[in-house]
């Protein structure tokens, strides 16, 4: 996980929009937002996605 993506997980959840375990309205937040890797990242990456967002931390 890179920090861009970190950065736009933060960006999404600073919004309050959405519960951040709801990828669906995650990604399309992201996409609004014009935060494509975001969208694209949980889309391929989704158990890493929600580790971080349990944890913060990624998995390497």
């Amino acid at each position: 996980m890179t920090d861009i993506i970190k950065e736009q997980i933060l960006a999404v959840r600073a919004t309050g929009l959405t519960n951040m375990f709801d990828t669906l309205a995650v990604q399309r937040i992201a996409n609004d937002m014009n935060f494509y890797e975001l969208v694209i990242f949980i889309e391929e990456h989704r158990k890493e996605y929600v580790h971080f967002i349990l944890t913060g931390e990624s998995i390497l």
